[in-house]
């Protein structure tokens, strides 16, 4: 797995088809119990591996992140953060009246949270994966902004005894300048 990442990493890095397309992102997270957050993002920079024609037209750009959750229960309320760096593909698999596109995304990320007890959860280090799933469309005129909707799961992948991870559901308004 890490081999993989590495190569990708290669590719983003030496890729003909760089871009110097930045984006940013706000993102609204729901998760279990009352847990929400908001998520916001820099991306410094979008390419399309188009060259790589076993991988098909996939878009790929590295997300960085900081992430603000809170959770009020039981006369009890709680904060945390994380920070997270991501790389993030996604590929269109349809259309909205051959205009604007709709494509799925998946990334899978690291991330460095400040408290390791949140939620009533002890998520056993500091040192988290932040993976996501999701569906999005682009619009706007120049295609350049996009409306996400995605699933998106924090946790230690077994690196600590204690790994109950945090699920979301994430809503997020992106665009690219």
């Amino acid at each position: 797995m890490r081999s993989l990442l590495t190569a990708m990493g290669l590719l983003l890095i030496f890729s003909p088809a760089y871009s110097a397309t930045q984006g940013v992102a706000i993102d609204y997270l729901l998760g279990e119990k009352q847990l929400q957050g908001i998520r916001l993002a820099y991306r410094p920079f979008y390419t399309n591996l188009t060259e790589f024609s076993w991988l098909g037209d996939l878009d790929v750009y590295w997300e960085m992140s900081a992430n603000f959750w809170e959770i009020g229960h039981k006369n009890k309320h709680e904060t945390n953060y994380a920070v997270a760096i991501s790389p993030v593909f996604s590929s269109q698999f349809a259309s909205i009246d051959d205009k604007y596109p709709v494509k799925w995304e998946f990334g899978i990320g690291v991330s460095l949270v400040g408290d390791t007890r949140f939620a009533g959860k002890n998520m056993g280090s500091h040192y988290q994966f932040e993976d996501r799933l999701g569906v999005l469309i682009e619009f706007g005129d120049d295609l350049k902004k996009y409306f996400a909707i995605r699933y998106m799961h924090y946790s230690n992948g077994g690196l600590n005894n204690h790994n109950p991870g945090l699920d979301f559901l994430n809503l997020s308004y992106a665009m690219r300048f």
